[in-house]
């Protein structure tokens, strides 16, 4: 029995994580949930986005699954995700993206797998105005040897271990010579302990134009925390968007899994929402827990559900059906 700390979240969260609960059931997965609130909600009704409970069960079973959570643009409370990643040192944020059976795009074959850099670059929130009238802003941003090395090296040992061809390094060293070059120092140091990997870095305006041009050249990639932010967004665009690609935050002794989309309380309660996201989340957690036969098999049932049930699946992605239905489709299979 593992023991995983559940935190629904805003708006379709508690739909969303409903879903993953009941698949994750239905596969034989022997999980303890452990509930605790985070976010826009627990704010309103505890005056804190993240609450002491929350952090102590973290602390404690060292493995949370997170829905969607709310923040304020431009004002207010920071970002829980960011301070969650801080907390627990999780250092690397991973997100793979990878093409879907009957998933509408205009690119087939992509499979790649991001690593970002999580508690540093600008992330780190170091901002103060310059004068009396709030007319300057500055923005500091943190690169330092080890946590390069750590996320770097982290990349290249996937690559090793799921036996992955190449690692490309992403960063901006022609203009940001001291923080992204620092990034793509230690980047060539990590890669010629890895001579069994190819090894390339691009600056990250042309990586970006190169991943809408041809991304099937790409397979695990490593950069900072603010372009990683932005790629792996475009990454999921590519294979069908954020609510069809899952995301994890894993560092020395503590993991939290999440759906990075938004959490839409426009259709919260209404049934229509794509758990797909969280479930593929779900299912890196299930590797990471050392269940992978049964993260392959849910995956393979997914995958049989996008193919031959769409009508099941939810508006977004093309379907007919409602997070029930999906739910529904899902657990016949993998009971079946």
């Amino acid at each position: 029995m593992h023991t995983v700390v559940i935190i629904p979240g805003d708006g379709i969260g508690p739909e969303i994580t409903e879903s993953v609960k009941t698949i994750l059931g239905a596969s034989g997965a022997e999980i303890g949930w452990v509930e605790r609130r985070a976010g826009e909600g627990a704010f309103k009704d505890l005056s804190t986005p993240l609450p002491d409970d929350t952090v102590a069960a973290i602390e404690k079973h060292r493995i949370a699954l997170k829905g969607p959570l709310a923040t304020p643009v431009g004002s207010g409370f920071r970002s829980v995700n960011v301070l969650l990643r801080q907390k627990f040192n999780l250092y690397s944020n991973i997100r793979p993206a990878k093409s879907l059976p009957n998933i509408e795009s205009p690119f087939r074959a992509v499979d790649i797998v991001l690593f970002r850099e999580n508690t540093q670059g600008l992330y780190i929130g170091r901002e103060h105005w310059v004068g009396e009238n709030e007319e300057h802003a500055e923005s500091i941003a943190v690169v330092t040897r080890d946590a390069s090395r750590k996320i770097i090296k982290a990349a290249f040992e996937y690559a090793r271990s799921h036996n992955r061809k190449k690692v490309t390094l992403v960063h901006k060293a022609n203009i940001l010579k001291l923080t992204t070059g620092l990034f793509l120092t230690i980047g060539k140091e990590v890669a010629a302990s890895y001579p069994d990997i190819e090894f390339e870095d691009l600056i990250v305006d042309n990586m970006a134009m190169q991943m809408v041009i041809r991304p099937q050249r790409f397979d695990v990639v490593v950069t900072t925390n603010l372009f990683g932010d932005i790629l792996s967004d475009l990454a999921s665009g590519l294979v069908g968007g954020l609510g069809v690609t899952g995301a994890a935050n894993i560092g020395d002794d503590a993991a939290i899994f999440e759906a990075v989309h938004g959490s839409a309380p426009d259709i919260a309660g209404l049934g229509l929402a794509n758990p797909t996201a969280l479930l593929f989340s779900a299912l890196m957690m299930l590797e990471y827990l050392g269940e992978t036969r049964k993260a392959e098999k849910i995956r393979s049932a997914v995958y049989t559900v996008l193919q031959d049930h769409k009508e099941k699946c939810t508006k977004d992605i093309g379907g007919e059906g409602t997070t029930s239905s999906f739910t529904e489709a899902v657990c016949k299979l993998l009971r079946d």
